[in-house]
């Protein structure tokens, strides 16, 4: 059935918890060291709380994609309360292990959420405002991001109010949503497929061409956020400095993403900006291989968070517009891919860690080499029909 209005409440509920669950990814990315010394272990196995995410997104992304598509609110509340459960577990115990199981139970939750997307703006917007809403759900999760960082310079080393706060937001965020969602009005709770949602999704030539371009600028802003202080320390520039570099970074990227995807899709120029936001990535890395300072990574850093922070809602509202009813896997298969670029560029960042130049000189490859494939969308985006009538 048609959506005849739009329910902003439920992306207001959806976006809570989409920022909740990156807000528990990222709860001890700035406060590393402290972490380590406060549950006796190592830095890297503090890394690990984050790395999981990553690691079972590529594993969980398809079969949480077919769950959404299959029972859409039941799969998204399910995401809502394990990323509550998994906040809430950390607290029950002063040691790494608790820390380690709420971490995997939120890492199980967070592809329930993220690929929902685009299914929540389906459902319970009209065609006109899904862009919007896709730009909206996804600029909370930056800035769930945002969140994670402010959180870890407000608190420091006072860790078990860090977590007290962020269990107590994620809770709020699941209360919030499952109220959104108390009834799905025209919408059933299962959807039946006439084919395969799975087969729906990855049988388009366009959502194949989109998951390969995701590769490119997701590996490179998962390297560059992961490794950015190391690179830039030679250089004299700080480890808060940088921190406080990356947060501006993502600012920009919760502002642009909240913006640009809306003006994009209104003038038809997706392919026209994935195209600028990498050019524009490249050149930025090339100014940080060659003339690495403060000013310079302030200012390409922050050029590079309002570029390409924004392709992921572009691409996103392409999906919704494209599969329909199988927009869920589609989802999740662009999740998927990005995440996997992500491991992926960031290994090999990550082995050149002692070559700052080299490393940016790589990132910047990368980016341009995603570009004639982003030029390549122009035709098959205009074949586009219009968002109010999906590809079947």
């Amino acid at each position: 059935m048609a959506v005849t209005g739009s329910r902003w409440t439920a992306i207001v509920g959806y976006s809570l918890v989409g920022a909740a669950t990156q807000l528990v990814w990222l709860n001890f990315a700035g406060v590393t060291t402290v972490a380590a010394s406060h549950y006796g272990v190592s830095e890297s196995a503090i890394g690990w709380l984050a790395q999981v995410f990553p690691l079972l997104y590529v594993v969980l992304a398809i079969p949480c994609g077919l769950l959404l598509d299959r029972w859409f609110r039941a799969g998204l509340i399910a995401g809502a309360v394990l990323t509550a459960l998994g906040a809430s577990l950390r607290l029950i115990g002063d040691d790494y292990g608790w820390l380690l199981a709420g971490q995997l139970v939120a890492s199980v939750a967070q592809p329930l959420v993220l690929n929902a997307v685009t299914g929540i703006t389906g459902r319970y917007l009209a065609p006109d405002d899904r862009p919007k809403g896709i730009a909206v759900g996804t600029a909370s999760i930056f800035a769930g991001m945002v969140l994670a960082f402010l959180l870890s310079a407000v608190f420091g080393a006072s860790l078990e109010p860090m977590l007290a706060v962020t269990a107590a937001f994620c809770v709020a965020a699941a209360v919030v949503l499952i109220a959104a969602l108390r009834d799905e009005g025209a919408y059933s709770a299962t959807r039946h497929l006439e084919r395969g949602a799975l087969r729906i999704a990855w049988g388009d030539p366009l959502i194949r061409r989109l998951c390969v371009l995701a590769l490119f600028p997701f590996g490179v802003f998962v390297a560059l956020s992961t490794f950015a202080q190391a690179l830039l320390e030679p250089a004299g520039v700080s480890s808060s400095t940088a921190s406080t570099i990356l947060l501006v970074n993502v600012v920009a990227g919760v502002l642009g993403s909240a913006v640009i995807p809306v003006i994009v899709a209104r003038r038809q120029a997706e392919s026209s900006h994935l195209v600028l936001s990498l050019s524009i990535t490249a050149l930025a890395c090339i100014a940080l291989a060659l003339t690495p300072g403060v000013i310079t990574a302030f200012i390409t850093i922050t050029l590079i968070g309002l570029a390409l922070l924004p392709a992921l809602p572009i691409v996103l509202e392409l999906v919704e517009r494209r599969t329909g009813e199988a927009e869920g896997t589609a989802a999740g298969l662009i999740w998927m891919s990005g995440n996997l670029g992500g491991l992926l560029v960031a290994v090999a960042v990550g082995l050149l860690v002692n070559h700052p130049s080299t490393a940016f000189l790589v990132m910047a490859a990368i980016a341009l080499a995603a570009v004639p494939g982003a030029r390549a969308l122009n035709q098959p985006i205009a074949d586009l029909q219009s968002p109010s009538h999906p590809h079947p």
